[in-house]
């Protein structure tokens, strides 16, 4: 195991990457009672086709990130990849899901805390993933430039984004009541809901906070933390933000990535709308006959 967390490492990658491959590694190995260097392409053929007979939720995502797991694990102990036979991840071409802002408006509003609040408002607001809201430091905040600094982001780069003064008014009133000393949301000590050992509010407590607003402001649509970055995104382009500019806001190492927003923006250059509303302009000009109330 310290190989594999020592290979994680020089390769640049995060703490969280070697946590979720080594527990899919593992659960391989437990499996089999074997290193999973010794097993055989059966056996992992076999392994790989339980976990897809598997009749729970994460049986898809076990599938796949056991497979990134042994793939970094190949090619860092130098083995070939043909070794165990390990079959391609298609890419499942989903487009994601968007609130409108009346949604966010409600998510916000339904929110009886303003911690809550503030966070929902820094995901939507700031584009920010679920890391770095949790990541976010008194000192980051420059209320004078109305910034951001999101330091070490996905991919290590550090980038400023822009701060609402609408925001920065709740940001002032929540830092005078709640007064963190150093995270902007702190966690609660070891072993109590909601919080990290490392002074920040955990993973699950943010999601949970967006869920419980989700439910509250009674969207039917699924949410979660990554919902709100993909509206900030969207809404961002509806608005007449350049294509260029979201990339960096974003935090993108690549413009194709930002580029699938395009595909969910509803631009004013770009009006989709249905044959019907043409249908019906030219034979109820009047706008008198309603076809579908009758």
């Amino acid at each position: 195991m310290y190989r594999f967390e020592r290979n994680v490492s020089v390769q640049g990658l995060s703490r969280q990457t070697f946590i979720n491959y080594s527990r899919y590694v593992s659960a391989l190995a437990l499996y089999y009672k074997k290193l999973p260097t010794e097993l055989s392409a059966d056996e992992v053929h076999d392994y790989l086709y339980f976990l897809q007979q598997r009749s729970s939720s994460p049986s898809l995502s076990y599938f796949k990130f056991t497979i990134f797991g042994l793939r970094f694990m190949l090619r860092t102990e130098e083995l070939s990849y043909n070794q165990l036979k390990l079959p391609s991840i298609r890419k499942e071409k989903k487009l994601q899901v968007v609130l409108s802002k009346a949604e966010v408006w409600r998510l916000i509003h339904q929110c009886k805390s303003l911690k809550h609040k503030i966070l929902i408002g820094l995901l939507y607001g700031c584009g920010l993933r679920c890391m770095e809201v949790r990541s976010v430091r008194l000192q980051d905040l420059d209320f004078d430039r109305k910034s951001l600094l999101v330091k070490q982001g996905k991919g290590k780069k550090d980038r400023y984004v822009p701060l609402s003064p609408h925001l920065i008014r709740g940001l002032k009133k929540y830092i005078r009541t709640e007064e963190p000393v150093d995270y902007l949301f702190n966690g609660k000590p070891r072993g109590r809901a909601g919080g990290d050992f490392d002074g920040r509010y955990s993973q699950r407590g943010v999601q949970w906070i967006v869920s419980q607003a989700g439910k509250q402001a009674r969207i039917l649509k699924p949410i979660n933390v990554h919902t709100l970055r993909h509206t900030f995104a969207t809404h961002l382009l509806e608005d007449g933000m350049d294509i260029v500019t979201l990339k960096d806001l974003l935090g993108h190492s690549r413009i194709e990535t930002t580029f699938i927003y395009l595909q969910i923006a509803q631009l004013s250059t770009q009006k989709i709308f249905s044959p019907l509303d043409t249908l019906c302009s030219r034979f109820d000009k009047k706008g008198k006959i309603k076809i579908f109330n009758k």
